[in-house]
Protein backbone atom coordinates (compact mmCIF):
# COMPACT_ATOMS: atom_id res chain seq x y z
CA UNK A 1 0.00 0.00 0.00
CA UNK A 2 1.04 3.76 -0.79
CA UNK A 3 0.89 5.39 2.04
CA UNK A 4 1.96 9.58 1.83
CA UNK A 5 2.76 9.35 6.11
CA UNK A 6 3.34 13.49 5.80
CA UNK A 7 0.24 13.81 4.34
CA UNK A 8 -1.70 11.73 6.72
CA UNK A 9 0.39 13.79 9.68
CA UNK A 10 -0.29 17.27 8.05
CA UNK A 11 -3.60 16.68 8.08
CA UNK A 12 -4.33 14.87 10.59
CA UNK A 13 -2.51 17.62 12.78
CA UNK A 14 -4.02 20.88 10.67
CA UNK A 15 -7.27 19.12 11.12
CA UNK A 16 -6.77 19.24 14.46
CA UNK A 17 -5.94 22.35 14.94
CA UNK A 18 -8.69 23.87 13.27
CA UNK A 19 -10.94 21.78 15.67
CA UNK A 20 -9.65 22.70 18.47
CA UNK A 21 -9.65 26.13 17.51
CA UNK A 22 -13.18 26.21 16.27
CA UNK A 23 -14.27 24.44 20.06
CA UNK A 24 -12.12 27.39 22.15
CA UNK A 25 -13.58 30.11 19.69
CA UNK A 26 -16.86 28.82 19.86
CA UNK A 27 -16.95 28.30 23.87
CA UNK A 28 -15.61 32.15 24.41
CA UNK A 29 -18.29 33.40 22.10
CA UNK A 30 -20.73 31.58 24.08
CA UNK A 31 -19.47 32.73 27.07
CA UNK A 32 -19.24 36.33 26.46
CA UNK A 33 -22.70 36.18 25.09
CA UNK A 34 -23.69 34.50 28.98
CA UNK A 35 -21.09 37.33 30.33
CA UNK A 36 -21.40 37.05 34.34
CA UNK A 37 -24.38 34.98 34.27
CA UNK A 38 -22.63 31.71 34.16
CA UNK A 39 -21.30 32.25 37.62
CA UNK A 40 -24.45 33.52 39.13
CA UNK A 41 -25.73 29.77 37.56
CA UNK A 42 -23.39 28.11 40.08
CA UNK A 43 -23.62 29.99 42.58
CA UNK A 44 -27.88 30.07 42.86
CA UNK A 45 -28.53 26.58 41.32
CA UNK A 46 -26.26 24.86 43.19
CA UNK A 47 -28.42 24.55 46.39
CA UNK A 48 -27.76 20.53 46.45
CA UNK A 49 -26.22 18.09 44.38
CA UNK A 50 -28.74 17.37 41.91
CA UNK A 51 -29.20 21.13 40.93
CA UNK A 52 -25.69 20.85 41.22
CA UNK A 53 -25.61 18.34 38.16
CA UNK A 54 -27.93 20.54 35.91
CA UNK A 55 -26.17 23.48 36.75
CA UNK A 56 -22.99 21.87 35.50
CA UNK A 57 -24.77 20.45 32.22
CA UNK A 58 -26.06 24.07 31.53
CA UNK A 59 -22.71 25.65 32.16
CA UNK A 60 -20.77 22.99 30.24
CA UNK A 61 -23.15 23.86 27.16
CA UNK A 62 -22.86 27.56 27.09
CA UNK A 63 -19.13 27.08 26.90
CA UNK A 64 -18.28 23.98 25.24
CA UNK A 65 -15.50 22.71 28.03
CA UNK A 66 -16.06 20.76 30.79
CA UNK A 67 -12.37 21.31 31.79
CA UNK A 68 -13.49 25.63 32.31
CA UNK A 69 -16.60 24.37 33.84
CA UNK A 70 -14.56 22.71 36.38
CA UNK A 71 -12.08 25.25 36.58
CA UNK A 72 -14.94 28.01 37.78
CA UNK A 73 -15.59 25.11 39.96
CA UNK A 74 -12.97 24.74 42.06
CA UNK A 75 -12.61 29.14 42.26
CA UNK A 76 -16.19 28.52 43.58
CA UNK A 77 -15.31 26.15 46.92
CA UNK A 78 -11.98 27.79 47.30
CA UNK A 79 -13.64 30.73 47.75
CA UNK A 80 -16.51 29.53 49.96
CA UNK A 81 -19.12 30.10 47.28
CA UNK A 82 -20.19 26.57 47.55
CA UNK A 83 -19.41 23.19 49.32
CA UNK A 84 -17.34 20.35 48.08
CA UNK A 85 -20.59 18.14 47.90
CA UNK A 86 -22.16 20.65 45.87
CA UNK A 87 -19.39 21.08 43.46
CA UNK A 88 -19.41 17.10 42.99
CA UNK A 89 -22.46 17.89 41.67
CA UNK A 90 -21.16 20.30 38.92
CA UNK A 91 -18.22 18.35 38.16
CA UNK A 92 -20.72 15.50 37.13
CA UNK A 93 -23.16 17.89 35.40
CA UNK A 94 -20.03 18.81 33.24
CA UNK A 95 -19.59 15.29 32.01
CA UNK A 96 -22.79 14.92 30.82
CA UNK A 97 -22.57 18.94 29.33
CA UNK A 98 -19.37 17.69 27.13
CA UNK A 99 -21.23 15.53 25.28
CA UNK A 100 -23.09 17.59 23.41
CA UNK A 101 -20.04 18.07 21.37
CA UNK A 102 -20.33 14.98 20.33
CA UNK A 103 -24.03 15.24 19.35
CA UNK A 104 -23.23 18.11 17.59
CA UNK A 105 -20.72 16.01 15.07
CA UNK A 106 -22.91 13.77 14.99
CA UNK A 107 -25.45 15.87 13.18
CA UNK A 108 -23.08 15.47 9.92
CA UNK A 109 -22.97 19.22 8.21
CA UNK A 110 -19.40 19.04 7.68
CA UNK A 111 -20.43 19.71 3.82
CA UNK A 112 -21.32 23.00 4.72
CA UNK A 113 -18.69 24.06 7.14
CA UNK A 114 -17.41 26.17 4.44
CA UNK A 115 -20.41 28.07 4.40
CA UNK A 116 -21.04 28.17 8.25
CA UNK A 117 -17.52 30.20 8.16
CA UNK A 118 -18.86 32.59 5.73
CA UNK A 119 -21.13 33.40 7.56
CA UNK A 120 -19.70 33.77 10.85
CA UNK A 121 -16.84 36.05 8.96
CA UNK A 122 -19.72 38.29 7.98
CA UNK A 123 -21.33 39.20 11.39
CA UNK A 124 -17.84 39.16 12.37
CA UNK A 125 -16.27 41.85 10.47
CA UNK A 126 -19.35 43.72 9.16
CA UNK A 127 -21.68 44.07 12.00
CA UNK A 128 -20.26 46.70 14.48
CA UNK A 129 -22.35 45.60 17.30
CA UNK A 130 -21.35 43.77 20.31
CA UNK A 131 -24.37 41.00 20.53
CA UNK A 132 -23.83 40.71 16.68
CA UNK A 133 -20.74 39.75 16.66
CA UNK A 134 -20.47 37.36 19.46
CA UNK A 135 -23.17 35.42 17.33
CA UNK A 136 -20.66 35.84 14.74
CA UNK A 137 -18.11 34.13 16.77
CA UNK A 138 -20.20 31.57 18.40
CA UNK A 139 -20.83 30.84 14.17
CA UNK A 140 -17.63 31.11 12.82
CA UNK A 141 -16.33 28.72 15.21
CA UNK A 142 -19.10 26.67 14.59
CA UNK A 143 -18.29 25.99 11.15
CA UNK A 144 -14.02 25.75 12.20
CA UNK A 145 -15.04 23.03 14.13
CA UNK A 146 -16.47 21.23 11.05
CA UNK A 147 -13.78 22.31 8.63
CA UNK A 148 -10.94 21.61 11.07
CA UNK A 149 -12.91 17.59 11.42
CA UNK A 150 -13.01 17.14 8.07
CA UNK A 151 -9.50 17.61 7.01
CA UNK A 152 -8.78 15.55 10.24
CA UNK A 153 -11.03 12.55 8.92
CA UNK A 154 -9.49 13.10 5.58
CA UNK A 155 -6.04 12.67 6.67
CA UNK A 156 -7.27 9.81 8.34
CA UNK A 157 -8.81 7.44 5.73
CA UNK A 158 -5.56 5.47 5.01
CA UNK A 159 -5.68 4.28 8.49
CA UNK A 160 -8.05 1.44 7.60
CA UNK A 161 -5.62 -0.13 5.38
CA UNK A 162 -3.03 0.02 7.56
CA UNK A 163 -1.81 -3.20 8.50
CA UNK A 164 -0.14 -2.21 12.46
CA UNK A 165 -3.00 -0.23 12.80
CA UNK A 166 -5.78 -3.10 12.30
CA UNK A 167 -3.54 -5.16 14.45
CA UNK A 168 -4.15 -1.91 16.94
CA UNK A 169 -8.08 -2.40 16.97
CA UNK A 170 -8.04 -5.76 17.14
CA UNK A 171 -6.02 -6.34 20.46
CA UNK A 172 -8.34 -3.28 21.85
CA UNK A 173 -11.37 -5.42 20.78
CA UNK A 174 -9.69 -8.75 22.87
CA UNK A 175 -8.27 -5.91 25.19
CA UNK A 176 -10.48 -3.68 26.16
CA UNK A 177 -7.98 -2.04 29.02
CA UNK A 178 -5.47 -1.28 26.50
CA UNK A 179 -8.57 0.90 24.99
CA UNK A 180 -9.14 2.76 28.23
CA UNK A 181 -5.41 3.32 28.24
CA UNK A 182 -4.97 4.88 24.30
CA UNK A 183 -7.58 6.71 25.61
CA UNK A 184 -6.79 8.52 28.01
CA UNK A 185 -3.16 9.40 26.92
CA UNK A 186 -4.57 10.60 24.09
CA UNK A 187 -7.00 12.52 25.34
CA UNK A 188 -4.15 13.87 27.75
CA UNK A 189 -1.83 14.69 24.84
CA UNK A 190 -4.49 16.77 23.47
CA UNK A 191 -6.05 18.32 26.56
CA UNK A 192 -9.73 18.19 24.66
CA UNK A 193 -12.35 14.99 25.42
CA UNK A 194 -14.69 16.49 22.61
CA UNK A 195 -11.37 16.91 20.25
CA UNK A 196 -10.20 12.55 20.92
CA UNK A 197 -14.47 11.73 21.13
CA UNK A 198 -14.58 13.15 17.35
CA UNK A 199 -11.54 11.71 16.29
CA UNK A 200 -12.84 8.66 17.80
CA UNK A 201 -16.43 9.31 15.41
CA UNK A 202 -14.64 9.92 12.41
CA UNK A 203 -12.20 6.46 12.51
CA UNK A 204 -15.64 3.91 13.51
CA UNK A 205 -17.78 6.37 10.83
CA UNK A 206 -14.93 5.26 7.97
CA UNK A 207 -15.30 1.85 9.23
CA UNK A 208 -11.69 1.66 10.39
CA UNK A 209 -12.67 0.38 13.81
CA UNK A 210 -15.35 -2.01 15.09
CA UNK A 211 -17.89 -0.34 18.23
CA UNK A 212 -16.20 -2.96 20.58
CA UNK A 213 -12.65 -1.50 20.14
CA UNK A 214 -14.16 2.04 19.89
CA UNK A 215 -16.29 2.22 23.31
CA UNK A 216 -13.02 1.41 25.24
CA UNK A 217 -11.55 4.60 24.18
CA UNK A 218 -14.48 6.13 24.73
CA UNK A 219 -14.33 5.57 28.19
CA UNK A 220 -10.58 6.31 28.60
CA UNK A 221 -11.51 9.49 27.06
CA UNK A 222 -13.37 10.68 30.19
CA UNK A 223 -10.33 9.84 31.79
CA UNK A 224 -8.21 11.95 30.30
CA UNK A 225 -9.91 15.03 30.43
CA UNK A 226 -9.61 15.08 34.34
CA UNK A 227 -5.95 16.16 33.67
CA UNK A 228 -6.71 19.83 33.38
CA UNK A 229 -8.34 20.12 36.69
CA UNK A 230 -5.15 18.00 38.32
CA UNK A 231 -2.94 20.30 36.81
CA UNK A 232 -5.34 23.51 37.67
CA UNK A 233 -5.08 21.81 41.08
CA UNK A 234 -1.45 21.38 41.25
CA UNK A 235 -0.12 23.77 43.95
CA UNK A 236 -3.32 25.18 44.39
CA UNK A 237 -6.03 25.15 47.43
CA UNK A 238 -7.20 22.04 49.59
CA UNK A 239 -10.70 22.80 48.33
CA UNK A 240 -9.61 22.85 44.95
CA UNK A 241 -7.12 19.75 44.87
CA UNK A 242 -10.22 17.62 46.37
CA UNK A 243 -12.01 18.90 43.57
CA UNK A 244 -9.82 17.92 41.34
CA UNK A 245 -9.32 14.35 43.10
CA UNK A 246 -13.41 13.63 43.13
CA UNK A 247 -13.13 14.51 39.10
CA UNK A 248 -10.32 11.63 38.55
CA UNK A 249 -12.65 9.03 41.33
CA UNK A 250 -15.70 10.08 39.60
CA UNK A 251 -14.51 8.76 35.98
CA UNK A 252 -12.22 6.10 36.93
CA UNK A 253 -15.29 4.64 38.79
CA UNK A 254 -17.68 4.76 36.13
CA UNK A 255 -15.31 3.40 33.61
CA UNK A 256 -14.76 0.44 35.88
CA UNK A 257 -18.71 -0.10 36.31
CA UNK A 258 -19.00 -0.01 32.54
CA UNK A 259 -16.02 -1.91 31.48
CA UNK A 260 -17.51 -5.11 33.96
CA UNK A 261 -20.63 -4.26 31.99
CA UNK A 262 -18.82 -4.26 28.60
CA UNK A 263 -20.80 -6.57 26.52
CA UNK A 264 -24.27 -5.55 27.68
CA UNK A 265 -23.35 -1.92 27.06
CA UNK A 266 -22.18 -2.62 23.68
CA UNK A 267 -25.73 -4.66 23.13
CA UNK A 268 -27.43 -1.79 24.45
CA UNK A 269 -25.14 0.91 22.03
CA UNK A 270 -25.86 -1.74 18.92
CA UNK A 271 -29.48 -1.64 19.58
CA UNK A 272 -29.98 2.28 20.06
CA UNK A 273 -27.95 2.12 16.76
CA UNK A 274 -30.72 -0.10 14.74
CA UNK A 275 -33.32 0.92 16.89
CA UNK A 276 -33.18 4.64 15.90
CA UNK A 277 -31.33 4.16 12.64
CA UNK A 278 -28.17 6.42 13.79
CA UNK A 279 -25.36 6.99 11.85
CA UNK A 280 -22.05 6.22 13.41
CA UNK A 281 -20.82 9.07 14.43
CA UNK A 282 -24.26 9.47 16.41
CA UNK A 283 -23.85 6.24 17.54
CA UNK A 284 -20.64 7.09 19.35
CA UNK A 285 -22.38 10.01 20.53
CA UNK A 286 -25.06 8.68 21.92
CA UNK A 287 -22.79 5.70 23.58
CA UNK A 288 -20.82 8.61 25.35
CA UNK A 289 -24.45 10.23 26.42
CA UNK A 290 -25.29 6.93 28.09
CA UNK A 291 -21.96 6.31 29.62
CA UNK A 292 -21.94 10.15 31.01
CA UNK A 293 -25.62 9.83 32.33
CA UNK A 294 -25.48 6.47 33.39
CA UNK A 295 -22.39 7.22 35.82
CA UNK A 296 -24.37 10.18 37.35
CA UNK A 297 -27.60 8.26 37.96
CA UNK A 298 -25.48 5.59 39.64
CA UNK A 299 -22.49 7.48 41.72
CA UNK A 300 -25.48 10.33 42.77
CA UNK A 301 -27.20 9.00 46.17
CA UNK A 302 -22.95 8.01 47.23
CA UNK A 303 -21.85 11.90 46.61
CA UNK A 304 -21.67 12.14 50.60
CA UNK A 305 -19.14 8.78 50.24
CA UNK A 306 -17.59 9.97 47.37
CA UNK A 307 -16.92 13.60 49.55
CA UNK A 308 -15.81 12.14 52.79
CA UNK A 309 -13.26 9.43 50.83
CA UNK A 310 -11.64 12.95 49.14
CA UNK A 311 -11.44 14.59 52.49
CA UNK A 312 -9.66 11.19 53.88
CA UNK A 313 -7.15 11.04 51.02
CA UNK A 314 -6.60 15.26 51.19
CA UNK A 315 -6.76 16.44 54.59
CA UNK A 316 -6.13 19.78 55.70
CA UNK A 317 -8.64 23.14 56.44
CA UNK A 318 -10.25 25.07 53.31
CA UNK A 319 -8.09 27.88 53.73
CA UNK A 320 -10.77 29.54 51.63
CA UNK A 321 -11.72 33.41 51.32
CA UNK A 322 -15.50 33.90 51.84
CA UNK A 323 -16.80 36.18 49.27
CA UNK A 324 -20.39 35.51 50.47
CA UNK A 325 -21.58 38.14 52.78
CA UNK A 326 -22.58 36.37 55.99
CA UNK A 327 -25.17 39.10 57.76
CA UNK A 328 -27.15 40.89 54.99
CA UNK A 329 -30.83 39.13 55.78
CA UNK A 330 -33.09 41.34 54.00
CA UNK A 331 -36.03 40.51 56.13
CA UNK A 332 -34.35 42.74 58.80
CA UNK A 333 -34.90 45.77 56.06
CA UNK A 334 -38.68 45.52 56.98
CA UNK A 335 -38.95 44.84 60.00
CA UNK A 336 -36.14 46.42 61.93
CA UNK A 337 -34.43 49.13 60.00
CA UNK A 338 -32.16 49.79 62.92
CA UNK A 339 -30.97 46.04 63.17
CA UNK A 340 -30.53 46.08 59.37
CA UNK A 341 -27.88 48.95 59.74
CA UNK A 342 -26.29 47.18 62.77
CA UNK A 343 -26.12 44.00 60.27
CA UNK A 344 -24.29 45.90 57.05
CA UNK A 345 -21.68 47.14 59.95
CA UNK A 346 -20.68 43.93 60.78
CA UNK A 347 -20.55 43.24 57.29
CA UNK A 348 -18.26 46.32 56.64
CA UNK A 349 -16.00 45.05 59.41
CA UNK A 350 -15.53 41.85 57.46
CA UNK A 351 -15.02 43.92 54.48
CA UNK A 352 -12.41 46.08 56.29
CA UNK A 353 -10.35 42.84 57.66
CA UNK A 354 -10.56 41.06 54.29
CA UNK A 355 -8.78 44.50 53.45
CA UNK A 356 -5.99 43.85 56.11
CA UNK A 357 -5.61 40.64 54.82
CA UNK A 358 -4.80 41.25 51.49
CA UNK A 359 -2.41 44.13 52.58
CA UNK A 360 -0.86 41.79 54.37
CA UNK A 361 -0.25 39.45 51.95
CA UNK A 362 0.65 42.04 49.93
CA UNK A 363 3.30 42.89 51.98
CA UNK A 364 4.77 39.26 51.76
CA UNK A 365 4.52 38.82 48.14
CA UNK A 366 6.66 42.07 48.03
CA UNK A 367 8.82 40.68 50.45
CA UNK A 368 9.19 37.27 49.09
CA UNK A 369 8.00 36.88 45.98
CA UNK A 370 6.33 34.36 46.41
CA UNK A 371 3.05 33.38 44.16
CA UNK A 372 0.60 32.33 47.14
CA UNK A 373 0.76 35.72 48.60
CA UNK A 374 -0.43 37.16 45.40
CA UNK A 375 -2.81 34.51 44.73
CA UNK A 376 -4.58 35.55 47.74
CA UNK A 377 -4.14 39.20 47.68
CA UNK A 378 -6.07 38.86 44.27
CA UNK A 379 -8.44 36.38 45.75
CA UNK A 380 -9.19 39.20 49.02
CA UNK A 381 -9.62 41.96 46.20
CA UNK A 382 -12.25 39.79 44.52
CA UNK A 383 -14.01 39.47 47.87
CA UNK A 384 -13.69 42.29 48.52
CA UNK A 385 -15.38 43.86 45.18
CA UNK A 386 -18.38 41.14 45.79
CA UNK A 387 -18.83 42.31 49.07
CA UNK A 388 -18.54 45.95 47.81
CA UNK A 389 -21.84 45.28 45.57
CA UNK A 390 -23.89 43.43 48.03
CA UNK A 391 -23.38 45.98 50.96
CA UNK A 392 -24.12 48.77 48.66
CA UNK A 393 -27.12 47.26 47.05
CA UNK A 394 -28.85 46.42 50.98
CA UNK A 395 -27.67 49.58 52.09
CA UNK A 396 -29.29 51.33 48.67
CA UNK A 397 -32.61 49.17 49.81
CA UNK A 398 -32.48 50.31 53.75
CA UNK A 399 -31.88 54.19 52.74
CA UNK A 400 -35.96 53.59 51.95
CA UNK A 401 -36.87 52.91 55.22
CA UNK A 402 -37.68 54.99 58.28
CA UNK A 403 -34.37 55.59 60.09
CA UNK A 404 -33.31 58.42 62.75
CA UNK A 405 -31.15 61.00 62.63
CA UNK A 406 -28.21 59.82 64.03
CA UNK A 407 -29.37 55.80 62.01
CA UNK A 408 -29.15 58.64 58.76
CA UNK A 409 -26.12 59.34 59.62
CA UNK A 410 -24.28 56.20 60.36
CA UNK A 411 -25.95 55.13 57.06
CA UNK A 412 -23.84 58.01 55.30
CA UNK A 413 -20.77 56.62 57.18
CA UNK A 414 -20.80 52.92 56.07
CA UNK A 415 -21.46 53.83 52.54
CA UNK A 416 -18.87 55.91 52.42
CA UNK A 417 -16.91 53.74 54.45
CA UNK A 418 -17.28 50.50 51.92
CA UNK A 419 -16.32 52.66 48.96
CA UNK A 420 -13.00 53.59 51.00
CA UNK A 421 -12.31 49.75 51.45
CA UNK A 422 -12.80 48.79 48.09
CA UNK A 423 -10.05 51.61 46.96
CA UNK A 424 -8.05 50.21 49.70
CA UNK A 425 -8.75 46.45 47.95
CA UNK A 426 -7.54 48.04 44.70
CA UNK A 427 -4.49 50.09 45.30
CA UNK A 428 -2.94 46.56 47.27
CA UNK A 429 -3.97 45.22 43.57
CA UNK A 430 -2.07 47.45 42.26
CA UNK A 431 1.05 47.02 44.08
CA UNK A 432 0.53 43.41 43.47
CA UNK A 433 0.80 43.93 39.95
CA UNK A 434 3.99 46.74 40.00
CA UNK A 435 5.82 43.49 42.16
CA UNK A 436 4.61 40.58 39.10
CA UNK A 437 6.18 43.26 36.38
CA UNK A 438 9.45 43.67 38.64
CA UNK A 439 9.44 39.62 39.24
CA UNK A 440 8.78 39.10 35.22
CA UNK A 441 11.20 41.79 34.10
CA UNK A 442 14.22 40.73 37.19
CA UNK A 443 14.39 44.35 38.54
CA UNK A 444 16.31 44.89 41.08
CA UNK A 445 15.87 47.22 43.94
CA UNK A 446 18.24 48.35 46.40
CA UNK A 447 19.14 47.40 49.88
CA UNK A 448 18.21 51.33 50.76
CA UNK A 449 15.05 50.87 48.78
CA UNK A 450 13.79 47.70 50.30
CA UNK A 451 14.13 49.26 53.66
CA UNK A 452 12.41 52.18 53.07
CA UNK A 453 9.60 50.39 51.14
CA UNK A 454 9.27 47.82 54.60
CA UNK A 455 8.67 50.36 57.00
CA UNK A 456 6.18 52.66 54.78
CA UNK A 457 4.43 49.28 54.34
CA UNK A 458 4.55 48.36 58.46
CA UNK A 459 3.26 51.66 58.78
CA UNK A 460 0.27 51.52 56.77
CA UNK A 461 -0.61 48.42 57.36
CA UNK A 462 -0.99 49.22 60.77
CA UNK A 463 -3.19 52.81 59.83
CA UNK A 464 -5.18 50.53 58.28
CA UNK A 465 -5.98 48.00 61.19
CA UNK A 466 -6.21 50.92 63.58
CA UNK A 467 -8.86 52.62 61.70
CA UNK A 468 -11.44 49.37 60.92
CA UNK A 469 -10.32 49.11 64.86
CA UNK A 470 -11.66 52.49 65.41
CA UNK A 471 -14.97 51.79 63.57
CA UNK A 472 -15.55 48.50 65.45
CA UNK A 473 -15.16 50.06 68.67
CA UNK A 474 -15.87 53.84 67.56
CA UNK A 475 -13.53 55.11 69.26
CA UNK A 476 -12.21 58.96 68.44
CA UNK A 477 -8.73 58.34 70.39
CA UNK A 478 -7.74 55.43 67.90
CA UNK A 479 -8.98 57.37 64.88
CA UNK A 480 -7.11 60.22 66.23
CA UNK A 481 -4.10 58.26 66.11
CA UNK A 482 -4.89 57.13 62.20
CA UNK A 483 -4.63 60.50 61.16
CA UNK A 484 -1.70 61.43 62.60
CA UNK A 485 -0.33 58.08 61.42
CA UNK A 486 -1.74 59.37 57.74
CA UNK A 487 0.50 62.50 58.49
CA UNK A 488 3.64 60.43 58.85
CA UNK A 489 2.61 58.27 55.63
CA UNK A 490 2.51 61.40 53.66
CA UNK A 491 5.68 62.60 54.56
CA UNK A 492 7.28 59.64 54.29
CA UNK A 493 6.02 58.86 50.94
CA UNK A 494 7.72 62.88 50.00
CA UNK A 495 11.05 61.97 51.78
CA UNK A 496 11.53 58.57 50.08
CA UNK A 497 10.29 60.19 46.54
CA UNK A 498 13.46 62.08 47.11
CA UNK A 499 15.50 59.85 48.36
CA UNK A 500 14.92 57.63 45.52
CA UNK A 501 15.58 60.30 43.04
CA UNK A 502 18.82 60.82 44.45
CA UNK A 503 19.90 57.10 44.51
CA UNK A 504 18.52 57.32 40.62
CA UNK A 505 21.22 60.20 40.23
CA UNK A 506 23.96 58.68 41.53
CA UNK A 507 23.45 55.62 39.33
CA UNK A 508 22.45 53.39 42.26
CA UNK A 509 18.80 52.37 40.73
CA UNK A 510 17.56 51.83 37.26
CA UNK A 511 14.94 53.40 35.79
CA UNK A 512 12.75 50.77 35.71
CA UNK A 513 13.54 50.18 39.88
CA UNK A 514 12.83 53.42 40.09
CA UNK A 515 9.33 53.20 38.48
CA UNK A 516 8.26 50.15 40.81
CA UNK A 517 9.27 51.90 43.54
CA UNK A 518 7.54 55.65 43.08
CA UNK A 519 4.34 53.69 42.54
CA UNK A 520 4.46 51.35 45.05
CA UNK A 521 4.84 54.58 48.17
CA UNK A 522 2.28 56.27 46.12
CA UNK A 523 -0.24 53.42 46.05
CA UNK A 524 0.21 53.68 49.89
CA UNK A 525 -0.22 56.90 50.28
CA UNK A 526 -3.34 56.66 48.73
CA UNK A 527 -3.73 53.54 50.83
CA UNK A 528 -3.38 55.61 53.91
CA UNK A 529 -5.65 58.58 52.23
CA UNK A 530 -8.73 55.75 52.19
CA UNK A 531 -7.49 54.70 56.53
CA UNK A 532 -7.61 58.64 56.75
CA UNK A 533 -11.37 58.98 55.69
CA UNK A 534 -13.03 55.71 57.78
CA UNK A 535 -10.82 57.34 60.79
CA UNK A 536 -12.39 60.74 60.18
CA UNK A 537 -15.99 59.10 59.07
CA UNK A 538 -16.06 57.71 63.27
CA UNK A 539 -14.67 61.47 64.27
CA UNK A 540 -17.85 63.13 62.48
CA UNK A 541 -18.19 66.38 63.48
CA UNK A 542 -16.01 66.86 66.15
CA UNK A 543 -12.74 65.85 64.00
CA UNK A 544 -12.01 69.51 63.04
CA UNK A 545 -11.64 70.72 66.80
CA UNK A 546 -9.57 67.57 67.48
Amino acid sequence: MDLDVQKLIFEFIGGLGIFLFGIKYMGDGLQKSAGDKLRDILDRFTTNPLMGVFAGILVTVLIQSSSGTTALTVGLVSAGFMTLRQAIGVIMGANVGTTVTAFIIGIKIDEYALPIIAAGAILLFFFKNQKIQYLGQIVFGFGTLFYGLKIMGGGLKPLRELPAFIDLTVTMSDNPILGVVVGTVFTVIVQSSSATVGILQELYGQGAMDLRAALPVLFGDNIGTTITAVLAALGASVAARRAALSHVMFNVLGTAIVLILLIPFQMYVEFLQQMLDLNPEMTIAFAHGSFNIANVIIQLPFIGLLALVVTKIIPGEDSFVEYKPKHLDPIFIEQSPSLALGQAKEEVLRMGEYSVVGLESTHEYLKTGVTKYSEQAYQVEEAINNLDRKITDYLVKLSSSSLSDNESEEHSVLMDTVRDIERIGDHFENIVELVDYQIANKVELTEAAEKDLEEMFSLTVSTVKESIEALRTNDKTLANDVRMKEDQIDKMERSLRKKHILRMNEGLCSGQAGIVFVDIISNLERIGDHAVNIAEAVLGEDHETL
